[in-house]
This record gives C-alpha cells, structure tokens and sequence, in this order.
C-alpha cells in the first residue's frame, strides 16, 4: 500500500499534476548510535538511504533527522554534516502504530 494513499491532493488543471496537501515530518529524537556523515559530490537521500537501510524509499527519515535540509530536492549540498538515525525500523514502527504512516 502506498503511504500517499488516505492522503487529500490537490489538482493543477493546468498541468495536470497532483500536490499533497498533507506530509509525513516526524520528529526524529538523536541517539547514541546515529550515523553521522558528510555529504560528497553525487549524493542524495535516497541513495544514502540504500546505503544504510537498503531501502531506498526510507530518505525520508534521513531528511526529518536534518531539518535544515531543504524540502524541494533529494540532492544534498557536498559538505553537508547529516544524521542518519541508526534504528530506522523503530522509526517506522512508531508511526505505523500510529496510523501515521500507511504502506
């Protein structure tokens, strides 16, 4: 099941394309055995996401770990310091619990 489904879109006539108006942004506390990394050419959420969790589609813990990411693109500055929590399966456990997150 995709985590977009029970979520409200809104639609551009225009161009066709669909926004949602809600998204999943938890709260990510640190932990002693966070991951902590600087960025390099070439690197983006989803690929250190593989990286880490062998999933590609979890960059989105990464990114609500570092807030000061920006929100419009998966690529990351070079030289950027990130946390990557290291207990992602908690991460979505407590959300799924939740009814936060669906998928």
């Amino acid at each position: 099941m995709s985590r977009y489904t029970n979520t409200s879109t809104l639609l551009d006539d225009e161009r066709k394309r669909r926004y949602f108006t809600a998204l999943i942004d938890p709260t990510i506390a640190p932990s002693s055995s966070d991951i902590y990394v600087i960025t390099t050419i070439g690197d983006r959420l989803d690929l250190l996401s593989f990286k880490y969790y062998s999933e590609a589609s979890y960059w989105w813990i990464i990114a609500a770990a570092n807030p000061g990411l920006r929100k419009d693109s998966l690529y990351l500055e070079p030289g950027t310091q990130l946390r990557i929590p290291s207990d992602y399966q908690q991460v979505v456990a407590q959300l799924q619990s939740t009814n936060t997150l669906r998928y």
